[in-house]
């Protein structure tokens, strides 16, 4: 997977958000705001280019204190709501 060109990661008001740049940003139905583990993800999704549910759960695991499980269970609810929004690219 990989996020798909043009959405980036912003804070705006505070606030971590996803939006577009560039022609497409003026549907302000595409500005998603994050956590900050959500953001924390988006950051190492961009770093890995391509990235897994494998490659973001080990990474988080290193990260947070957190068991492989409930990285896994965050990072797959988060892909998945990133791909319903059409944020990333399989």
């Amino acid at each position: 997977m990989r996020i798909k060109k043009d959405f980036v990661l912003r804070e705006v008001c505070g606030e971590n958000v996803i939006m577009c740049e560039g022609l497409k940003a003026i549907d302000f139905r595409k500005i998603l705001a994050l956590n900050k583990s959500a953001a924390w993800i988006w950051k190492e999704a961009q770093v890995q280019g391509d990235f897994t549910i494998e490659s973001l759960t080990e990474r988080l695991c290193e990260e947070y204190d957190v068991t492989a499980e409930e990285a896994r269970s965050c990072v797959t609810d988060i892909l998945e709501k990133w791909d319903k929004e059409g944020v990333i690219e399989k």
